[in-house]
């Protein structure tokens, strides 16, 4: 054979074993991922036989009644404009409640529906805000917070099902945070925020007017129930330890013993109705696992796993028969499934993917750790396009989670999903100040917002960039809230970095926004000052400096931002003034607003509408600009 020959086929046998097969994948457009149906809540009936939840299949959300023994669903409200959340059955009847408020305000109020489908607001107060807050250990009133006295404060109250009488138990003028009540109405756990990251717990006895703080140091401190007799009060809390664990706090001796921890955040723990059971979730490296415990004996009791499954929560039945579980995957939105403890049968009685949809086309989330600028380990969550290769690279976003210490989970996100459908590869970054990593990585970026944070994100795209089938000139960035914020930051403080950014209501004037916090929020605001800073102190020339709004000058490369009018905590007015800073240095900015949404868009005319521009944004100056 020639050699010329031989060579020829050497290098055809080298390229077919060296070039990565392109996986053929089906994209969808943005109307089918939004004719996906989102199904949250989950309470039991009377009789146990039918869940209370939540869809947003009409396009807004309302509530249905789904029937455990076959999974027939029935619409029990009608609303076509605002969406109204389910909270519970009305104890002994077939009433329910739910929760609504108004284009997104964050004023809920708790509305009483019979069975005959007759609507009464119960907190009828215009500016009133109410939280349900469970039922009475006899079942004949509805405990709730409310702010109808004072809108800086939630007042705890007690109203009989009877004949929806209110009785106030108990008046908030300290700025606490109601957190617990025992069964007997004697004492209350109560929380004092004093940082993001530290707060102080009390218990408060009615009966002899005595208020006991239970922080033993500083820390933080979760309320977590109180025992049948009311002898035993439980709380969460970090103090000692990187991770979050599970105290058992005995009321009359003062005596503590830990009662669960591991090597990650203990989320919540409660006991069933009668004891037998105790629940405990816990925030495990972006997802969440599940560990049930008979409480007579410690041991745990094992249930059938959902593949790549996240528990979003739980509800144990009153008759302790059997456990509701939302569970949602990386690839597949939330599904409600019943577990009976007694057949082990685990039933699932939703499916929330659009039939027109192979979850084959959507990808995995996968955890990855990188180093940043100065070693530190800095955690993600990435979706790799299944037709990224060496040969057909693909252009990139980081994703910035809410907050600040907010964190980036495993979970359905249809935004995410839809976005690497067509091609885009995302590093979900949880930068230092993520929560979920332990309290020292969680204080990392307090005072220091919009650097090392920022830096992690920067880092997060050299990461990208190392990967051979991304193309690493076309990586851009995106997040809402406080992921809007830093964006915006990365755009205008570090502007050679991204090509492209993505402001889903973030906060671009630090100034205004902790001045103008919904006045819901004052228990929690000097928390907020104490890792932020004080806008009314020295503390404003920082907040100045890091605020994207002031520096829109700066910004050289194409933004796109999208608010709601009734966002009470990132004000309309910012988004407005950033797009006219942004302009007036003659950049391109695209600006989506929708006069019906607060702060996140929950109508699906509205999602489809701004999800499917940020598509068409980074197409066009992401995709091809910089391919031209």
């Amino acid at each position: 054979m020639k050699p010329q020959i031989l060579l020829l086929i050497l290098v055809f046998i080298f390229s077919c074993a060296t070039q990565e097969e392109i996986i053929p994948v089906t994209e969808y457009t943005i109307e089918q991922f939004y004719s996906n149906t989102n199904v949250a809540g989950g309470a039991y009936s009377n009789d146990e036989t039918k869940l209370l939840v939540s869809s947003n299949e009409t396009g807004i959300y309302n509530v249905y009644e789904i029937n455990i023994a076959d999974g027939n669903k029935k619409q029990l409200t009608n609303s076509d404009n605002e969406s109204f959340f389910a909270i519970d059955y009305v104890p002994g009847t077939s009433d329910i409640l739910y929760s609504a408020d108004k284009g997104g305000n964050e004023i809920n109020h708790i509305y009483l529906q019979t069975e005959k489908g007759e609507t009464t607001d119960l907190t009828p107060t215009e500016a009133e805000k109410a939280q349900f807050a469970g039922w009475s250990e006899d079942k004949k009133h509805m405990y709730y917070l409310s702010t109808k006295r004072d809108p800086r404060f939630f007042d705890m109250y007690k109203m009989s099902i009877e004949d929806w009488e209110t009785e106030m138990l108990y008046k908030n003028t300290d700025g606490m945070d109601m957190s617990g009540i025992s069964d007997d109405e004697r004492i209350f756990a109560l929380t004092r925020p004093i940082t993001t990251s530290s707060n102080q717990l009390f218990l408060y006895d009615r009966k002899t007017d005595k208020m006991a703080e239970i922080s033993e140091e500083p820390g933080s401190y979760r309320s977590s129930g109180f025992s049948e007799n009311g002898h035993i009060f439980y709380y969460i809390t970090d103090v000692g330890k990187e991770f979050a664990y599970l105290v058992e706090y005995d009321i009359a001796t003062g005596d503590r013993k830990i009662v669960y921890e591991t090597d990650w955040d203990v989320m919540y723990s409660y006991l069933s109705e009668n004891e037998k059971y105790r629940v405990i979730a816990i925030n495990e490296d972006g997802k969440n696992s599940l560990v049930i415990l008979d409480n007579a004996t410690g041991e745990e009791i094992g249930f059938p796993e959902v593949p790549d499954g996240d528990i979003v929560a739980v509800r144990l039945a009153d008759s302790e028969e059997q456990i509701r579980l939302t569970i949602g995957t990386s690839k597949r939105p939330s599904n409600i499934y019943v577990y009976n403890f007694e057949s082990k049968e685990l039933k699932q009685l939703t499916e929330t993917l659009n039939p027109e949809f192979n979850a084959d086309d959507l990808v995995t989330a996968e955890v990855v750790r990188f180093k940043s600028f100065d070693g530190l380990e800095i955690p993600a969550i990435y979706y790799k396009p299944q037709t990224a290769t060496s040969g057909n690279k693909v252009p990139a976003l980081v994703w910035v989670h809410g907050g600040p210490g907010g964190q980036s989970r495993t979970g359905y996100s249809p935004l995410i999903q839809y976005l690497v459908n067509h091609g885009y590869a995302i590093l979900a970054v949880n930068n230092r100040g993520s929560s979920g990593y332990g309290k020292s990585f969680y204080k990392m970026d307090d005072r220091n917002h919009g650097d090392k944070d920022l830096k992690d994100c920067i880092w997060g795209k050299k990461w990208l960039q190392k990967q051979d089938y991304i193309d690493p000139g076309k990586i851009g960035i995106i997040g809402g809230s406080y992921g809007g914020y830093m964006t915006m930051a990365a755009m205008a403080f570090q502007p050679d970095e991204f090509n492209v950014g993505v402001n889903i209501f973030g906060v671009t004037n630090w100034l205004r926004t902790l001045k103008s916090i919904p006045p819901f929020w004052e228990s929690f605001k000097e928390a907020l000052y104490n890792e932020m800073g004080d806008p009314y102190s020295q503390d404003s020339v920082r907040l100045y400096n890091i605020s994207p709004l002031f520096h829109g000058h700066k910004v050289k490369n194409p933004v796109m931002v999208l608010q709601g009018a009734n966002d009470p905590r990132v004000l309309q007015v910012e988004s407005d003034e950033m797009v006219e800073a942004v302009k007036a240095n003659g950049v391109h900015v695209e600006y989506v607003v929708f006069p019906d949404e607060g702060h996140g868009f929950v109508k699906k005319e509205n999602q489809i509408k701004g999800y499917g521009q940020v598509l068409e944004f980074l197409d066009q100056y992401l995709k091809k600009e910089l391919a031209n």
